[in-house]
C-alpha cells in the first residue's frame, strides 16, 4: 500500500475512537508565557478593512526604490531610527541600503532556508525563537503639492513576515499576513508640503510563520510594492462587479455595487454595451461571455464625484450541475499547473515582465488553468490572467504543513485550523483574499489554503466566503468530507484511484450524508504528477482518465518552476542552489526542484510532454481515415490552420494544407488528407510516417501566427529492417580475431576497434543514475533494493568465445556481488561488407522481485565523436511513460545539447526507439542501425559520475564519449511525491533480445 492510500484509509476511520485508544487529548495548548507582539495570534494593528484591487484616476505615489536598511540577528534591537535624521551613533551601527521590494537574504543579509513540510523552528505555537532576524527600513518622501485629496492611505502589498510601521515618529500600525495587502490611513500623520520619514521594522518570524509553511524558500523583507494613495472627496471605497451570464439566452447581467465616501452616488458606464446606470442597478444585455479560451473583456468605468475606476468586465457563470464543473453552461476540463511567485534572482519579487512571460508560456504550452499555490499572487498577475485567458484557483495565504510530522491528523492541539483562538486570524486572511480579487473574471474558485489538516476554523472561513461571494466555488483539498466545499479535491491520487473516482466508486466516507454529498460533486486533482528531477511519467494516462469521465474536472500539475536560486562558485561558474547550499542546518535538499520549467525559464522536457498531452486538438488515424477531435470547451477550430506531411525515413516526400469544416467544441470531424502513392520500397526498409499539424492562423496576444498548437502522427508503413546476413568469416590476427572491419580480443570476445576507431568494448549495463522518483524518500523507493542487488556494479563473466564460419558467439553470465540473481547472456557477432552486426540475448536467472532501471550495453568512443544524428522519436529525451512529445523524424544535436541540466544531476537524455543513429568526429562517422529499435544515451561522463554528482558543476568531461545502446529503460513515474511507474511501463526482468549493426565510414559520405 502506498503512503497516500494508507493515509486515506486512516482518515476514513473513526479518528475520535482511535484517539481515545491512543490516549490523545484535545485540550488547547498552553499560551501562558509572555508573548512578544509578533507572537500574538492577531498581531495586526490599525489595518483598514480590505477592499477590491482597482485602477483609479486618484493620485498615487510609489515608494519603491532604495531605502536605508539595518539588519539585526534578533528582534530586540533599539527602536532608534524613527526621527527625521539618524544621530551619528545610530547611523554608524550597521546601516546600509536595500531595494524595496526585495528579500534581504538575497542581498547579503542572512541566508535563505528551504524546508518543505517542517518548520525551521520548534513547533510551539504561537512562540517563535528569540533569534528572530530583523530588518529596519527608512526612507523619506514628500507628498506632491498638486494632490487635492481628503485622505491619504499607505499600502503594503507584501511584508514577510510581519512589519511595524511608523510615520514621522508615530506608529501607524502593524502589518501581518505576508502575501496579503495591508492598508493604513496616514492622513493625520502626514506633513503636507514637507519631508516625511517612513520607518518599518520587519521580523523574519512571527505567529504568522505557523500559517505560512508553504514548501518554498523562507525569505524575508518588504518584497512587494509600497504605495501612497490619495483619496479625494467622494472617493470610491470599494466596489464589487457582478457579471453573470445566461448561456441559454446569451444574455449578460451586470450589477456593480459601490461604497462611496460620504454615501455619494456612483454610475457605471460600459460604452460598448450602451450601459449607463447607477451603481447597484442591474443591466441585462446580450454579450459575448468570458472564458479562458476566449477571454472577452468589456471596458467600462465606475465614476463617483471624486474618482473614476476602470472596469474590465468578463461575463461568466461558474456552477456545479449534474456533478460537473461548468462555466457558461459547459463542462470544463482544467489542464492546469501550480505556480508560486518566483524568480531565480529576486525570489518572490516578481516583475510584470516575468508574470506575463509565465502566462504566455503557459498558453503556448496548452496550459489553461493555474492554482496560485499557496497564496494570492500579485494583483497584476490576475489582471494578466483576465487579459490572456486562464482559469484561476486563487488560494489563501495559509498552510500549516509543519504540523504534519507531529501528527496533525489526530488534531494535535495547537494546529491553527482547529484551535478556536486562531479563528479570527484565519477568517481575516480569507477576507483579504476575496475582497482584493473579487472582480477578476479569471478567478473561478477560492481555495481556503493548503495542507492545514482539518478543523472548525476552515469551516468559519468557508461560511464567510460563501456569504460574501456565492458566485464562485470553494476548494480545500484536506476537507475530504467535503463539508465546507463545492468540489472534491485530492492530490497525487494513483491512476487506479482516479478511475474509481471518475466512476464515483471511491471508498465511502463514514458519514452517509456527507458521502452522498461528496459523490455528487465534481472531482479535481489540485496537485498531481510531481515534477521533481527527471519526470514525471504517466501524464498521458492521467489525461486519458480525465477525458473519460464527466465527473473529473482535471487538475493542476505540481509545479511550474524549479525554485533554484542563482548562485556562483568561487571561479564565477553559475549554478542554481537548492536546500542545504546556504548552510541550513535543517533543510529538504532538492525537493525545491519540482517544476516543469527550469529556473532560468527554459522549458524542461516535462513541459514539452505536458504540451502534447494537454493539446486541445487531437488526431486519430483509423483504417486510412484521419479524424480531428476538438477538445476545446468553448470554441470551434476556425482559429487554426491545418496541414499534413508525408515522410519517408524522415525525409519529406509530400504535404500540403488541409481544409477543415466547422468543428464545434467537443465535436469531431473527418480530414480529407489528399491521396498519395506510397513510394516503392526497393530494399524493404523504408518507413512512411504521416504527420498532421494544427497551428494558429493569426497572431494572438500570446503567440505569433504559425505557432503549433497540436500535432499527430501515424506510421503508415513501419520499417522492416533486419541484421545483415553474415557474408564474412572470422580470421585470426595474432592473438586477436578479425571479423569484417572489427577486431576482437580472442580470450574475452571484447570488441577492440572498428575500422580503426578505438572502442571500449560493449559491456552489459543495468544501472541508471537514480532519478528523484527512484530514491528512498519516494512512494515506491527502488534505489536501495537496486543497490542491494548490485545493479550499480554489474559483473559479466565470459564462459565461452565460440568462433564459427558465421561469426563469433560470446556466452556468459551477468551477475551481481552478493546476489544469486543474474542473466544468461549471448552476444552474436556477424559481418558483411562494410557492416558488423551484434545480436544480444539475455535470459533472467533467479527470483527477481523488482523492475530494472535499464538493460543494455555501454561502450566508449574517442572524445571527438560529439556530433549526433538519429532517426526516430525526438528531438528531446523520452522514456516509456513520457514519450508523447517525441515525434518521429531525423534529428541532429551535439553531444552537449543532448544533456538535460537537472538541478541535481540524474539520469537524462534517453532517446527512445531510435531506428538508427550516427556519431561523427568531423572526419569519421559511425552509423548504428537498430533492428528494429534501440534506446540510446550519449554523454561525456559515465553513469557513475552522473550518479555521484550533486550539482552540474560536479560533472567533468572525460576523454571518452560514453554511448548506451539499450533494450530499454524503466519508466519515470512521479514517486518522489506520488505514484510510481505503471506496471506496463516498468522494465520487468524479462528475456531481452535486440540487435544493432555498426557501419563505419567517412563523415562526408
Amino acid at each position: 500500500m502506498n503512503n497516500l492510500s494508507a493515509m486515506n484509509d486512516r482518515i476514513a476511520c473513526d479518528l475520535a475512537a482511535e484517539d481515545r485508544e491512543r490516549g490523545i487529548t484535545h485540550a488547547l495548548v498552553s499560551m501562558d508565557r509572555p508573548l512578544e507582539y509578533w507572537e500574538e495570534l492577531s498581531p495586526s494593528r490599525n489595518v483598514l478593512p480590505p477592499r477590491a484591487h482597482a485602477r483609479s484616476d486618484a493620485p498615487e505615489l510609489s515608494l519603491d526604490g532604495v531605502w536605508d536598511f539595518r539588519f539585526s540577528p534578533g528582534g530586540d534591537a533599539p527602536v532608534d531610527f524613527l526621527g527625521d535624521a539618524l544621530d551619528a551613533q545610530t547611523s554608524a551601527e550597521g546601516w546600509s541600503t536595500l531595494a524595496v521590494p526585495a528579500h534581504w537574504q538575497l542581498n547579503g543579509f542572512g541566508s535563505p532556508i528551504y524546508t518543505n513540510r517542517v518548520y525551521p523552528f520548534p513547533v510551539d505555537p504561537p512562540y517563535v525563537p528569540r533569534e528572530n532576524p530583523t530588518g529596519d527600513y527608512r526612507r523619506t518622501f514628500t507628498v506632491p503639492a498638486d494632490w487635492d485629496v481628503e485622505r491619504v492611505l499607505l499600502r503594503f502589498d507584501g511584508i514577510d513576515s510581519l512589519g511595524t510601521i511608523w510615520l514621522n515618529g508615530e506608529q501607524v500600525g502593524i502589518a501581518a499576513g505576508s502575501r496579503l495587502r495591508n492598508e493604513f490611513d496616514v492622513t493625520a500623520l502626514l506633513r503636507r508640503g514637507a519631508e516625511n520619514v517612513l520607518a518599518v521594522r520587519v521580523h523574519q518570524w512571527s505567529s504568522g510563520s505557523y500559517l505560512e509553511d508553504q514548501d518554498m524558500w523562507w525569505l524575508s523583507g518588504i518584497f512587494r510594492s509600497v504605495t501612497l494613495l490619495g483619496r479625494p472627496v467622494g472617493a470610491i471605497e470599494d466596489h464589487f462587479v457582478h457579471a453573470d451570464y445566461e448561456a441559454a439566452t446569451g444574455e449578460g447581467q451586470l450589477r456593480v455595487d459601490a461604497v462611496v465616501a460620504g454615501g455619494a452616488p456612483a454610475r457605471v458606464r460600459v460604452p460598448e454595451l450602451g450601459i449607463d446606470i447607477a451603481a447597484g442597478e442591474v443591466a441585462r444585455i446580450p454579450v459575448d461571455p468570458w472564458s479562458a479560451e476566449l477571454p472577452r473583456l468589456y471596458a467600462g468605468e465606475l465614476v463617483s464625484e471624486g474618482e473614476a475606476i476602470a472596469l474590465r468586465i468578463g461575463f461568466r457563470r461558474v456552477e456545479v450541475a449534474d456533478g460537473e464543473l461548468r462555466v457558461n453552461g459547459v463542462p470544463i476540463l482544467l489542464r492546469g499547473t501550480n505556480r508560486h511567485d518566483y524568480d531565480p534572482d529576486t525570489g518572490r519579487v516578481i516583475s510584470e515582465e516575468r508574470m506575463r512571460a509565465d502566462i504566455v508560456m503557459m498558453k503556448q504550452f496548452n496550459v489553461n488553468a493555474v492554482r496560485t499555490s499557496h497564496y494570492p499572487p500579485q494583483a497584476r498577475f490576475l489582471e494578466l490572467c483576465d487579459e490572456l485567458g486562464l482559469w484561476v484557483m486563487d488560494e489563501c495565504d495559509l498552510e500549516t504543513h509543519g504540523f504534519f510530522p507531529v501528527d496533525w491528523f489526530h488534531k494535535l492541539p495547537g494546529n491553527p485550523a482547529e484551535d478556536p483562538r486562531w479563528e479570527a486570524t484565519l477568517v481575516d486572511r480569507m477576507q483579504r483574499l476575496v475582497e482584493r480579487d473579487k472582480n477578476s473574471p479569471s478567478v473561478i474558485m477560492w481555495s481556503l489554503g493548503n495542507e492545514c489538516g482539518t478543523g472548525q476554523n476552515l469551516g468559519a472561513m468557508a461560511r464567510w466566503a460563501k456569504l460574501r461571494d456565492p458566485s464562485r466555488l470553494l476548494h480545500y483539498e484536506r476537507d475530504w468530507s467535503c463539508e465546507y466545499v463545492d468540489v472534491y479535491s485530492r492530490m497525487y491520487s494513483t491512476h487506479r484511484e482516479l478511475n474509481l473516482l471518475g466512476q464515483r466508486q471511491e471508498a465511502p466516507f463514514p458519514d452517509a450524508d456527507l458521502d452522498a454529498r461528496r459523490r455528487n460533486m465534481p472531482f479535481l486533482l489540485c496537485e498531481y504528477v510531481h515534477s521533481m528531477g527527471n519526470g514525471p511519467g504517466g501524464l498521458f494516462e492521467y489525461q486519458e482518465i480525465f477525458e473519460q469521465y464527466p465527473r473529473l474536472a482535471g487538475g493542476f500539475t505540481w509545479e511550474w518552476f524549479d525554485h533554484g536560486l542563482r548562485a556562483h562558485r568561487a571561479d564565477g561558474e553559475e549554478y542554481f542552489a537548492y536546500g542545504g547550499d546556504f548552510g541550513e542546518e535543517r533543510h529538504d535538499g532538492n525537493f525545491i526542484a519540482d517544476g516543469i520549467v527550469f529556473p532560468d525559464g527554459t522549458p524542461s522536457p516535462a513541459l514539452h510532454e505536458l504540451k502534447k498531452v494537454f493539446q486541445p486538438v487531437a488526431f486519430s488515424f483509423v483504417r486510412g481515415k484521419t479524424v480531428v477531435h476538438n477538445k476545446y470547451d468553448h470554441r470551434d477550430l476556425s482559429h487554426l490552420r491545418f496541414s499534413w506531411e508525408l515522410h519517408r525515413d524522415g525525409v519529406r516526400v509530400d504535404g500540403g494544407d488541409l481544409a477543415v469544416g466547422h468543428v464545434a467544441a467537443g465535436e469531431s470531424g473527418a480530414l480529407d488528407v489528399p491521396a498519395f502513392d506510397v513510394p516503392a520500397r526497393s530494399d524493404g526498409t523504408a518507413e512512411l510516417v504521416l504527420t498532421v499539424r494544427a497551428v494558429l492562423a493569426a497572431s494572438t496576444d500570446w503567440a505569433d501566427a504559425g505557432h503549433e498548437v497540436a500535432w499527430g502522427q501515424s506510421v503508415l508503413v513501419p520499417a522492416a529492417g533486419a541484421p545483415v546476413e553474415s557474408s564474412e568469416s572470422p580470421r585470426n590476427v595474432g592473438d586477436r580475431i578479425a571479423l569484417g572491419e572489427a577486431l576482437f580480443d580472442r580470450r574475452s570476445g571484447d570488441l577492440i576497434s572498428l575500422a580503426g576507431i578505438e572502442i571500449e568494448a560493449p559491456a552489459f549495463d543495468t544501472w541508471r543514475a537514480v532519478i528523484d522518483n527512484d530514491r528512498d524518500f519516494s512512494w515506491e523507493p527502488r534505489e536501495s533494493r537496486w543497490r542491494q542487488i548490485g545493479l550499480d556494479h554489474p559483473r559479466h563473466v565470459v564462459h565461452a568465445v565460440e568462433v564459427s564460419e558465421e561469426g563469433i558467439a560470446v556466452r556468459g553470465r551477468l551477475g551481481f556481488d552478493g546476489s544469486d540473481l543474474g542473466y544468461a547472456t549471448t552476444m552474436r557477432w556477424t559481418a558483411a561488407e562494410g557492416a558488423v552486426s551484434l545480436a544480444v540475448e539475455a535470459e533472467p536467472l533467479g527470483n527477481w522481485d523488482i523492475p530494472l532501471p535499464r538493460f543494455g550495453l555501454r561502450l566508449a568512443l574517442p572524445a571527438g565523436f560529439a556530433d549526433v544524428e538519429w532517426y526516430g522519436p525526438g528531438p528531446g529525451e523520452a522514456y516509456s511513460d513520457s514519450r508523447q512529445a517525441a515525434r518521429i523524424g531525423r534529428w541532429q544535436r551535439s553531444i552537449d545539447e543532448m544533456q538535460t541540466p537537472y538541478m541535481m544531476p540524474q539520469e537524462n537524455g534517453n532517446r527512445i526507439d531510435a531506428r538508427w543513429l550516427c556519431l561523427s568526429d568531423g572526419e569519421r562517422l559511425l552509423r548504428i542501425d537498430a533492428h528494429p529499435h534501440v534506446d540510446f544515451t550519449v554523454r561525456r561522463w559515465r553513469s557513475e559520475d552522473l550518479d555521484a554528482a550533486q550539482h552540474p558543476y560536479d560533472l567533468q568531461p572525460s576523454d571518452r564519449v560514453w554511448l548506451n545502446l539499450d533494450a530499454g529503460q524503466g519508466g519515470l513515474g512521479s514517486g518522489s511525491c506520488g505514484p510510481g511507474v505503471l506496471p506496463a511501463q516498468a522494465m520487468l526482468p524479462a528475456t531481452f533480445r535486440y540487435a544493432v549493426t555498426f557501419r563505419p565510414g567517412a563523415a562526408s559520405a
